[in-house]
């Protein structure tokens, strides 16, 4: 794999402990801007708004940038708004900086993911998506404790400004090494033309993909977003094991992405379907076994491998899925999970609200990833269905 292509994880590193930190800082935001958990926990759900919204559009945007000033233009808009994001005393800023935040990320992401299948074969999207989220992973083993750990000493606010710290080697980084052309090009060429792009997004296969990608990873955000208070409310643990687990948890995810970057490419049905199956199983496991400590211990890492592997496969299908849509794909691929992102943490939030507990929000991932299994096997029977009629009529 290119060296430019760690470099872009880098990158992704900072922005993914930016979306994921606030599982280990939601109850000391609370406190400090005087609302409840989980409004605080919305603010996951604002950035996966942003994420939402900006991904198609802002790579839409940005498809005849240079693709070098498109990446670092979005890495100094997500740097500037931590470092406002850090200083506010208001809820409503702090929500907006997230949202904002959002939208540099996003379009960061899009052009990244272009760039990345750009740099390797045609048949190896698969590693090249894994790769580059190896950096959101990597946020969930190191950046995402680090950042629980800051705030338990200095405050929520010191998690914002190392945001702000390591996205400066992230420049750096980009400015060196990522090649230049077009951001919507092909090997730096021009990009094909928009009208053509968005024809590609019509595809039924590429439809069911983002669908599905958004209920897996709606699951993920569900837990994750309120792991902290099922640590210390139902497991009985300590304040001190919250960052322990959310590394646990980044641990699993990171040894998911690498291990379905190994079959992604080549054989993505059998780690769709057994993973699936698996994710559905241990969600409901951690939903009955969350007050035994070992028990959960384990869950946590095991949903963080098969979340994040099977979530991972999705992404290199919707590439896949449009080949004739390289930038928009990208961003389509990136707004559909963050609908999944905005959509957990809101389903949890809710459940906890109406005063059904912290084990509420995993019998929700629960549910949503058995949605997805069954929006998938409807597709496949309907596919069947159409074959069979089809031999029948010739």
């Amino acid at each position: 794999m290119p060296f430019a292509l760690l470099l872009l994880g880098l990158a992704v590193f900072a922005q993914g402990t930016s979306e994921f930190m606030l599982s280990g800082l939601v109850p000391d935001i609370a406190r400090n801007l005087g609302v409840s958990v989980p409004a605080a926990g919305a603010l996951t759900s604002a950035f996966a708004v942003g994420m939402v919204v900006g991904a198609p559009l802002v790579a839409g945007l940005a498809r005849r940038w240079p693709r070098r000033g498109a990446l670092l233009a979005f890495l100094v808009v997500f740097l500037a708004v931590h470092v406002v994001g850090a200083l506010t005393g208001s809820f409503e800023v702090l929500l907006a900086t997230r949202v904002v935040g959002a939208l540099a990320s996003a379009g960061f992401l899009a052009v990244a993911l272009v760039a990345a299948v750009d740099m390797v074969p045609a048949d190896a999207k698969g590693r090249a998506t894994s790769m580059l989220l190896g950096g959101v992973t990597l946020a969930c083993v190191a950046g995402v404790p680090a950042g629980a750990v800051l705030g338990g000493l200095w405050g929520w606010r010191a998690a914002f400004w190392a945001v702000a710290l390591v996205s400066l080697p992230a420049l750096v980084a980009v400015a060196r090494s990522v090649p230049g052309g077009a951001a919507g090009g092909a090997a730096g060429g021009a990009p094909p033309a928009l009208r053509g792009e968005l024809r590609s997004l019509r595809s039924p296969r590429l439809v069911v993909t983002l669908v599905l990608g958004a209920l897996v990873n709606g699951a993920t955000f569900c837990t994750f977003t309120y792991l902290a208070p099922l640590v210390t409310e139902v497991a009985g643990l300590g304040n001190a094991w919250v960052p322990g687990v959310l590394a646990l948890f980044g641990a699993g995810s990171f040894a998911g992405v690498s291990a379905a970057g190994r079959f992604a490419d080549r054989r993505p049905v059998p780690v769709l379907v057994f993973g699936g199956v698996a994710v559905c199983l241990g969600w409901c496991l951690l939903a009955l076994g969350a007050g035994h400590p070992a028990l959960a211990l384990g869950l946590v890492f095991a949903q963080g491998a098969l979340s994040f592997g099977v979530g991972s496969t999705l992404i290199s299908q919707v590439l896949y899925a449009a080949p004739g849509a390289p930038t928009l794909a990208g961003g389509f691929a990136t707004a559909a999970f963050n609908v999944g992102a905005a959509l957990g943490p809101w389903a949890g939030g809710v459940v906890i609200d109406a005063g059904f507990g912290y084990r509420a929000p995993v019998w929700v991932s629960a549910g949503l990833v058995a949605l997805a299994g069954v929006v998938a096997g409807g597709v496949w029977r309907e596919r069947e269905r159409v074959l069979g009629r089809d031999v029948v009529a010739d």
